[in-house]
């Protein structure tokens, strides 16, 4: 078996299918930001693998980490701590925004973001949560309960008292509002929604920095603010999810940082393993010392495990000493400087926006209209596979016109070039 079919007709045969078909190539390997499949052939991966391999394929610290650790101690019973595991909190609480110091390591950005649930919840005493309505948060009960983007359908009931938030999409204002004019009209609205539909029981609003899979939306830099001001009013707590906006990838070490605005918690995950799965939530002193004497539990099989902490610790340290977050931003410009030139030669490209290294380039049939181009989305997707490229896209209806495109912090100005080469020569064949 030395071919991409034979090992795709194994995956269908053996392995549950999620998300329908997956894309040809059976990845075998990879460096930087390039991997290789089963039939030799090599592939730029702007999306970062799952938008965790922000440090690229196979970085030799993290390696080096994983080769290091797993000598020495893999797993241990979750009652108990470990040595890496606590580096790993007291290296966060050194880079966190001010006020977050403790933190909970964890597998996964669904499982972080299930932690800071319960911990608003224990904490205020309350049990209502606002999302935003592009969302995505993860695929557990209650990661996807409040997660609007797509995974909702044919699995029952979702968690109560979520109430969806109206998302700053500018570019697609569904009251055909214009910022800086609308004076916010998105959150005007939602916090009228919100006040006649809670209960009384408001615990926190949950939000990434940047929508990612929701289309890479950026909101306006004040927004942030703005929404605290409303959380504060509201008595909710403000979490910020950053697992995919954390760690450099906008240009600063977290999202946050770049809307001036500091969570009661954060959730972060994907880039801080550098694709190893270990994800946490962090908080401040004063909310860690009431849910403990709550009685605040959680419990995994693989709770501060020491080999994902190990990794962690290792990418959380190359990010700072390798200067990536002010990498991103460099490199982020010159991408979508980049983008934004080659947009200029094709009506297909109704709007390039994004921070740092985490760039969305949404297609439309028509500028003035703005409709979606869905089908031409997916094929521009699969022609740049074709010429050796990968890129991401939205997933759902409308949406499908929104490539996502996020290299790993690593990428050289020569690997943007030659991305770009194939994005332009893909339009140009579509």
């Amino acid at each position: 078996m030395d071919t991409n079919e034979d090992w795709l007709r194994l995956d269908r045969e053996f392995v549950i299918q999620s998300g329908g078909v997956r894309p040809t190539p059976v990845l075998v390997e990879g460096s930087g930001c390039k991997v290789r499949d089963v039939e030799g052939n090599e592939f730029l991966d702007f999306t970062s693998g799952q938008m965790c391999a922000a440090l690229g394929h196979s970085h030799p610290k993290i390696v080096q980490a994983i080769r290091e650790q797993s000598g020495r101690l893999m797993h241990t019973n979750s009652f108990f701590t470990t040595v890496p595991a606590i580096e790993l909190a007291r290296e966060l609480a050194k880079i966190m925004p001010r006020g977050l110091r403790k933190s909970i390591i964890l597998n996964t950005g669904a499982e972080s973001v299930e932690v800071a649930y319960r911990i608003a919840k224990l904490h205020t005493g309350k049990w209502e949560i606002a999302a935003l309505t592009k969302s995505f948060h993860g695929s557990t009960a209650g990661a996807v309960s409040t997660t609007f983007t797509f995974g909702r359908k044919g699995f029952g009931p979702t968690m109560p008292g979520v109430f969806a938030f109206p998302t700053p999409y500018c570019y697609r204002c569904p009251a055909g509002l214009e910022y800086p004019d609308c004076d916010f009209g998105c959150l005007r609205f939602g916090e009228e929604m919100i006040r006649a539909s809670t209960t009384g029981s408001l615990a926190a609003f949950i939000a990434e920095p940047i929508l990612s899979a929701g289309g890479v939306i950026v909101p306006p830099e004040d927004y942030f603010v703005q929404v605290k001001k409303l959380c504060d009013e509201l008595g909710m707590l403000l979490i910020l999810d950053e697992a995919q906006t954390g760690y450099g990838r906008l240009g600063k070490m977290f999202g946050c940082e770049t809307f001036n605005v500091v969570p009661e918690i954060m959730a972060t995950s994907k880039s801080l393993g550098a694709g190893a799965p270990v994800a946490a939530t962090t908080t401040t002193d004063a909310i860690a010392r009431d849910i403990e004497a709550k009685g605040f539990l959680h419990i995994t099989s693989h709770l501060s495990d020491p080999l994902p902490s190990a990794v962690a610790l290792a990418s959380v340290r190359a990010v700072q000493e390798e200067h990536l977050p002010e990498r991103a931003a460099k490199m982020g410009e010159y991408l979508s400087k980049s983008l934004i030139e080659l947009s200029e030669d094709f009506k297909l490209v109704g709007e390039v926006r994004g921070k740092g290294l985490l760039i969305g380039v949404e297609l439309v049939r028509d500028r003035r209209t703005k409709e979606p181009a869905d089908d031409e989305g997916a094929r521009l997707v699969d022609l740049c596979m074709d010429k050796g490229l990968i890129i991401g896209i939205v997933r759902g209806k409308g949406m499908s016109s929104v490539l996502r495109i996020a290299p790993p912090l690593v990428v050289t100005s020569e690997e943007i070039d030659k991305a770009v080469e194939i994005i332009w020569s893909s339009l140009k064949e579509l």
